[in-house]
């Protein structure tokens, strides 16, 4: 096959384009330039794709022996992942920026340009395996090493992509396992530190990058009874969830914390309350898809498990498709999920499918 690998520049994408070559696959790296400050240099384990990475891409696939190249997609990062993540904070919600990049750079742009120009699959060093049931249907499954398990945010993958999909670290690699491969290799990556944090953000303050482009206006902060509390100096940037930051000078009744329940843009409200009303039973989302075949009849309800976060525990659910909703009943309440969120679902370590939280039901039924 004609394979098109994804070099990020770390240890993780650099081994996986070795080991496409080791299949006997015709490979080309490539890297993504999605910086607009081409001359940005990473700081340890803070960013990505900044020039030193693009370097180290370069180093990565010389060493390996096959053609790279610096593809610009910048302008689309732009439009379909940072614009998207500012104005989804402005209404509110909490995105996951590496969802939509793996849903709209990585295997919807990168893919589409790849199998225009003839390659017959992407290649990049996900944490995960493609396999195959008893009828020749791929599926997505977790990797077996749950410290590094990536299937959460490739849960966007369509069929049609699966099929054009390599993941050669597959579902039994460690990081150690990778890194020891790549210092064998004699790889300059081998010890590079992973990359962790919102890529554009590397300094992990998302509220202080967010004030920089939307600009701030004095609201309110309320209790669930709609009693102002306090005042903060803009909506947008708090998290559901969160505690610190608040500045509430008077204490509640109880004397306990409290924390961010929602957040109203439309009048710049954000509202406060107890941890317990930060439990959460029941999600739904209208943007929904399934990562490979469809399960039959999804309008009943089955038994399934939904994870919301990246690195996450997975918790047992029950889901069906409501009208042009997927519904998710929790056994037992999760905490602090904010719409924005993606929910990804499982059959054991099979990538069912995912839906963007646009909803969520308070365990003690009130609407939060």
């Amino acid at each position: 096959m004609r394979v098109l690998a994804a070099m990020s520049g770390g240890v993780d994408s650099a081994v996986a384009a070795a080991r496409a070559v080791e299949l006997g696959h015709d490979v080309v790296g490539v890297h993504l330039a999605l910086s607009r400050m081409p001359g940005t240099l990473r700081t340890g384990s803070r960013g990505c794709c900044t020039i030193e990475d693009s370097m180290d891409a370069q180093r990565s696939a010389n060493k390996i022996g096959i053609p790279f190249y610096v593809w610009d997609f910048s302008e689309r990062f732009k439009q379909e992942v940072v614009d998207d993540f500012i104005q989804e904070y402005q209404a509110g919600r909490t995105p996951n920026p590496c969802m939509r990049c793996n849903e709209r750079i990585k295997f919807a742009a990168l893919l589409e340009k790849a199998l225009a120009l003839g390659f017959d699959a992407l290649c990049t060093g996900h944490y995960a395996s493609i396999e195959q049931d008893p009828y020749g249907n791929l599926e997505l499954h977790r990797s077996t090493a749950m410290a590094k398990d990536q299937s959460y945010v490739l849960g966007v993958l369509t069929a049609q992509q699966l099929k054009h999909s390599l993941f050669p670290l597959g579902k039994a690699a460690t990081k150690e396992d990778v890194r020891a491969e790549a210092d064998k290799r004699e790889l300059s990556v081998a010890k590079k530190p992973d990359s962790y944090d919102i890529c554009f953000i590397p300094d992990g303050d998302t509220r202080k990058w967010l004030s920089d482009k939307v600009p701030r206006t004095e609201g309110a902060i309320l209790d669930q009874n709609g009693q102002q509390l306090a005042t903060h100096d803009g909506a947008v940037g708090y998290t559901v969830g969160q505690r610190k930051g608040l500045n509430i000078s008077k204490p509640a009744a109880d004397g306990k914390p409290r924390y961010v329940l929602s957040i109203r843009p439309k009048d710049n409200v954000v509202v406060v309350g107890p941890d317990s009303a930060l439990l959460i039973s029941e999600l739904s989302g209208k943007n929904y898809s399934w990562c490979g075949v469809a399960p039959e009849n999804a309008g009943n309800w089955f038994e399934a498990e939904v994870q919301v976060r990246a690195h996450g525990e997975s918790h047992p659910c029950q889901v069906r498709v409501e009208g042009d909703q997927l519904r998710i009943k929790l056994q037992e309440p999760i905490r602090g999920i904010s719409s924005g969120q993606t929910a990804v679902i499982y059959l054991g370590s099979r990538v069912l499918g995912q839906t963007t939280i646009d909803q969520t039901t308070s365990a003690v039924m009130e609407q939060v």
